[in-house]
């Protein structure tokens, strides 16, 4: 039996590397930009465009060498922030103000994920609840789990999984507590 009590971000790494996902852990603005720079030299991407819905995000990293695309057919990544992170099964909570109204299988296969140790949560629930206090009235549609990071042959055959799509994903990780 695994101790229960371990912490947040222990058990969210735990998970999310059993899920086939990379993370990146950073202490600066300079760190992530030098990571972000090593996974597309480590992937060939130097010649991809971005696919990035949020504006804010691309303005962030404006000073990187990265071209931004709006249109998803236009690119191979998919470059996005989340809401939160959840420890409890490692996967990646996103709305609509990360997907719009796309579905997981319409996004490129592979993802930069920007995130912040201050959304690390527990579970799902408390992720949810901390969406529902942050947006009042306006809650966000299309909110699911980014979760699968490898094809194996259990994702295919759950019945829990369908219609979620496998994402070779990154995690750029900020250390902002």
């Amino acid at each position: 039996m695994p101790d229960l009590n371990i912490p947040v971000d222990e058990k969210f790494t735990i998970h999310f590397k059993q899920n086939g996902g990379k993370f990146i852990y950073c202490v600066s603005s300079e760190e992530i930009s030098d990571a972000l720079s090593n996974i597309i030299i480590e992937n060939g991407w130097q010649d991809q465009s971005f696919f990035a819905m949020d504006n804010r995000l691309v303005q962030k990293f404006s000073q990187e060498d990265i071209v931004f695309t709006e249109k998803s057919k236009e690119s191979e990544v998919f470059f996005t922030t989340c809401e939160h992170l959840v420890a409890q099964n490692g996967s990646i909570l996103v709305c609509s103000n990360q997907l719009n109204e796309k579905k997981l299988n319409e996004l490129p296969s592979n993802v930069v994920v920007y995130a912040t140790t201050s959304q690390l949560v527990e579970s799902i629930g408390e992720g949810l609840k901390i969406i529902k206090k942050k947006y009042g009235p306006k809650i966000p549609a299309n909110i699911t789990t980014l979760k699968h990071f490898k094809a194996t042959k259990e994702n295919s055959d759950d019945f829990l999984t369908y219609g979620s799509s496998t994402k070779n994903l990154y995690l750029l990780l900020l250390e902002d507590l």
